[in-house]
């Protein structure tokens, strides 16, 4: 092999090497279709044990491909009316408590601190506590997960 059919080769492998990457990173960052997921909707708590005012924790189980899920959610009665919260915080998805004290939901995590209605009012979290979609139905409060 002489001298020009290496610097031949050597150029033809950078730019595959390139193209590579740039595919990649096209493949990469490009999103993907977000499918649309008709929220399932799981039976919580009773009507009657819904909070006139203030915070609840709810506990609950779900399945989902054959695996039994337990999640949390915040259920908050205000004047705005009622909200099912998200306690997963948004910074780095830490479990959120709330203080009753401080009527405010604290993340043990970095000190993210939440108002009562979900948004942010200190600490790092860039976006509010996540809205979980619900109904009121048969008596009983269902909650909406995206399974």
């Amino acid at each position: 092999m002489n001298r020009r059919d290496f610097l031949k080769r050597i150029i033809e492998s950078f730019f595959i090497f390139i193209g590579s990457c740039l595919a990649l990173s096209v493949v990469y960052l490009y999103p993907a279709r977000i499918r649309k997921r008709t929220p399932r909707f799981i039976p919580v708590i009773d009507e009657d044990d819904l909070p006139r005012t203030g915070v609840k924790g709810v506990e609950f189980t779900y399945e989902s491909e054959g695996r039994k899920i337990h999640a949390k959610a915040f259920v908050v009665s205000s004047v705005e009316g009622l909200v099912v919260l998200s306690p997963v915080c948004s910074h780095l998805g830490c479990l959120v408590t709330w203080s009753s004290q401080k009527r405010e939901f604290l993340c043990p995590c970095h000190g993210g601190r939440y108002a009562m209605t979900g948004a942010v009012i200190g600490g790092p979290p860039p976006a509010p506590l996540r809205r979980l979609p619900f109904e009121i139905r048969d008596g009983k409060l269902y909650v909406g997960i995206a399974v």
